[in-house]
């Protein structure tokens, strides 16, 4: 069984997915508007959004004939939860940090 973060961060490496999720912060969306901008076909798309219910960043459902995508953006609390971790250190000034150790760890003359 996969950790849900694992999926969650699979799915958002791919930039196609990112920009759909973009597109579905604005509103739901059917499946053929989400694929309009993209040159794939819509089994290519469809393969995305499968990845991305599977993760459950976004639903799908039937709404008579249409397939409509909605954004689920509590499913990445976890993930920003995660992420948030790291902001507690501050950041480090590398090139600060290699000249006092230069300067700490040179042998007394």
């Amino acid at each position: 069984m996969q950790n849900p973060l694992d999926t969650i961060f699979a799915a958002l490496a791919d930039p196609t997915r990112r920009a759909i999720l973009a597109m579905l912060l604005e509103d739901d969306m059917a499946v053929t508007d989400v694929a309009e901008p993209f040159e794939m076909s819509l089994a290519a798309i469809s393969k995305h959004l499968t990845i991305l219910t599977k993760a459950g960043l976004i639903s799908q459902e039937k709404r008579g004939r249409v397939k409509w995508c909605k954004l689920e953006p509590d499913a990445m609390r976890g993930a920003i939860i995660w992420i948030q971790g790291f902001g507690q250190f501050e950041a480090v000034n590398l090139d600060a940090f290699e000249r006092f150790l230069d300067t700490e760890l040179k042998p007394d003359p």
